[in-house]
C-alpha cells in the first residue's frame, strides 16, 4: 500500500450554492462555470501525483462524475464545521493506516502536481507542511501524524486561519510552501488570463 494519501475537499457543484463569494460579482450560472473549471483542474494536478488519493464530498458521493472511481476513495465529509470534517477526513486517513497525509481544497487553479510531490517531500524531514493562500488562510496542509488542535477554535474562512494555525505548531517544525491564491471573490479572477473567458 502506498503510505502517502491525498484528501481533496470538494462542494458539489450545485447552481447557486458554488462559489457565492464570487456569484455576487458574475452571477450563479457562470459562478458555476468557473467553480467547475477549477475542480477539473484540480483533478487534472492530483490525478498524477503518486499517492493515492480520496474525494471527500460536501453533500453527498456522486459516483458517476469528474472523480474516477478506480482512481480516488470517495467519502462523505462529516462535522459541523470546516475543522472538524478536516480533522475527521485525517483521522480517516491515519487509521487506515497511512503515514503522510496532505490535504487539498478545490478552488486553487494555480496548484500543480509538482506542488503537491513538493509537500509530500518536505514532510521527509517536517512535521508539517502548510501552502499559505494570498487570504490568510492555507490551500494546502500535510502532517506526519495528527495534531488534533490545528482544527480547533478557528475562525474559518478569515484571514487569521493561518496565523492562528502555526500559533498553535510553534515547537513543530513546519514547511511553508509558496504562497498562491485561491479563487473566492471576482478580484481573485479579475485580470487572470485563465479566466477571461467566463467573463466576457
Amino acid at each position: 500500500m502506498n503510505k502517502n494519501l491525498l484528501l481533496i475537499f470538494t462542494r458539489n457543484p450545485e447552481l447557486g450554492k458554488a462559489k457565492t463569494r464570487l456569484a455576487k460579482t458574475v452571477g450563479d450560472e457562470t459562478a458555476l462555470e468557473i467553480y467547475k473549471f477549477l475542480l477539473q483542474k484540480t483533478r487534472d494536478a492530483s490525478s498524477k501525483v503518486t499517492s493515492d488519493k480520496a474525494v471527500y464530498y460536501s453533500v453527498k458521493i456522486r459516483t458517476h462524475d469528474i472523480w474516477d472511481g478506480t482512481i480516488y476513495q470517495k467519502h462523505q465529509q462529516v462535522g459541523e464545521d470546516l475543522g472538524i470534517r478536516m480533522l475527521n477526513a485525517f483521522k480517516n486517513g491515519y487509521n487506515a493506516g497511512y503515514e503522510k497525509v496532505i490535504i487539498i481544497g478545490s478552488d486553487l487553479y494555480d496548484l500543480t502536481t509538482q506542488n503537491i510531490e513538493n509537500a509530500f517531500h518536505q514532510l521527509d524531514t517536517n512535521d508539517l507542511v502548510i501552502g499559505p493562500a494570498e487570504d490568510g488562510g492555507y490551500y494546502l496542509l500535510g502532517m506526519n501524524s495528527l495534531e488534533e488542535n490545528i482544527f480547533k477554535n478557528k475562525d474559518w474562512g478569515t484571514a487569521t486561519v493561518r496565523k492562528d494555525t502555526l500559533a498553535d505548531l510553534q515547537d513543530k517544525k513546519v514547511h511553508l510552501l509558496k504562497e498562491l491564491n485561491d479563487v473566492d471573490v471576482f478580484e481573485d479572477i479579475e485580470h487572470h488570463p485563465a479566466f477571461q473567458q467566463f467573463l466576457r
